[in-house]
């Protein structure tokens, strides 16, 4: 098991939320889904509670405040020094900052943003609470990858931003279905960047990945709770996928690491 007791650096992928309009209802899907229980978080933003996989924090999954039209969605939070920083940077590079930067209660500080292309981000100044317990384990995050049309702008946004290197991938590996480019933090990939037109996929987003023993298992049973698998599941150099939506519509992938 990979567990995460420390503060991690600036760039890396540190939590992953879900803003959904029903809160009894995604616990119990996701709960069944992905085996969770969970915990009170910060209601700062409105009611909101932390999931944990055996024991330790993974996600949390929180109500839109009343009045907004935010979809419904999961949010990739990239842990950083200084909130207020970064977010100064993401308004001088051309992005949006939506929500703060504010102060979660004594759990940290946070900041919502969109990049050039529309896709959704957070930021996080971990306190108290400095992110995910584990990741790469059957319940846990494995992986996040922006789907855009222009992959070359994002990483270069990304890089301004996070202050980090973002490397494009040979041809020889996109042709074998990795990503475009990818996040390095430490001379070590976190997160990819992925070239999509296709307008199935909706407006450029970032996709979370959580990791499953079975992929094909935990697509059959979404359905069964009443998700929906959206594609797959399908082999790819870094396991088997399946991208799916909940009941309220939020989508996510799942991966079977190899």
């Amino acid at each position: 098991m990979t567990a995460v007791k420390v503060r991690l650096a600036q760039g890396m992928p540190c939590w992953v939320s879900l803003t959904t309009g029903d809160l009894e209802g995604a616990k119990a899907f996701y709960g069944a889904l992905l085996g969770w229980e969970f915990t009170p978080g910060p209601t700062t933003l409105g009611a909101y509670v932390r999931a944990v996989s055996n024991g330790l924090k993974v996600a949390g999954i929180g109500v839109a405040p009343e009045g907004t039209s935010h979809p419904v969605e999961w949010t990739t939070y990239f842990a950083v020094d200084d909130a207020d920083e970064v977010s100064q940077r993401i308004r001088e590079c051309g992005g949006t900052v939506a929500v703060g930067p504010l102060q979660a209660e004594r759990a940290g500080r946070l900041a919502l943003a969109a990049d050039l292309s529309g896709a959704v981000f957070g930021l996080w100044q971990g306190e108290e609470h400095l992110g995910w317990e584990v990741v790469g384990e059957p319940g846990a995050p494995a992986w996040h990858e922006l789907v855009t049309a222009d992959e070359a702008a994002a990483a270069l946004f990304y890089r301004a931003v996070l202050g980090r290197a973002v490397v494009e991938s040979e041809r020889e590996a996109v042709a074998r279905g990795e990503d475009d480019a990818r996040l390095l933090v430490g001379g070590r990939p976190v997160a990819g960047i992925r070239h999509s037109s296709d307008p199935r996929q909706g407006p450029a987003r970032w996709q979370v990945h959580f990791a499953v023993a079975d992929a094909d298992l935990t697509a059959h049973r979404a359905g069964a709770l009443g998700g929906r698998a959206l594609v797959g599941p399908y082999d790819t150099p870094d396991g088997r996928v399946a991208r799916l939506a909940d009941p309220q519509g939020g989508r996510f992938s799942v991966v079977q690491l190899p």
